[in-house]
């Protein structure tokens, strides 16, 4: 699928979106209305490494589960996620997240969609409505993450660890860089 870019105004600083977002598991938060049962892949949820596996819901999709990583958080302008889904993994996808500040403390947050198919019939399945759907699905997904960061509204569940905690609640975040 060619890539799909939305984008949107948001009133808060640059630094605290680019927070909430590279914490992946605040993403069901705003899109768990087309993308469901979110399950983290580690304990630590922030930052590079960080991922998830979930399920898309669009229909005519044969194998909707997919999973994605973070793979590059450049605080606190962008964040890249890579990922895979469909039948045997074999659909790539590519998630930019962008943000860059405007006047008066607004942020402007731009999402690039981007995947790519491994065999004909996955080929077929996205030209048969994918963009669109993605394009809706993002679209409103950064209406409610601007309802979230604005108003604290129209805010989903956080995703968990699949079979849930494994040790005490902390605020430890590990740095890779240290």
């Amino acid at each position: 699928m060619n890539p799909v870019t939305v984008s949107i105004d948001i009133a808060r600083p640059r630094e605290e979106l680019f927070d909430y977002l590279a914490d992946v598991a605040n993403h069901p938060e705003f899109c768990d209305h087309f993308l469901t049962d979110w399950r983290l892949t580690r304990e630590d949820s922030y930052g590079t490494g960080a991922g998830a596996r979930f399920k898309g819901t669009r229909r005519l999709t044969r194998y909707g589960w997919a999973d994605m990583a973070l793979v590059e958080v450049d605080p606190p302008r962008r964040i890249v996620a890579r990922g895979r889904g469909g039948m045997f993994n074999g659909i790539s996808s590519t998630t930019v997240w962008s943000l860059e500040s405007g006047a008066d403390g607004v942020t402007r947050v731009e999402v690039t969609a981007q995947t790519a198919a491994a065999t004909a019939t996955d080929r077929l399945s996205e030209a048969l409505g994918q963009r669109a759907w993605a394009k809706r699905g993002w679209g409103r997904a950064l209406r409610r993450l601007r309802a979230i960061a604005e108003d604290d509204r129209d805010r989903g569940t956080r995703a968990t660890i699949a079979g849930g905690p494994r040790k005490p609640a902390s605020a430890f975040r590990f740095d890779a860089h240290v």
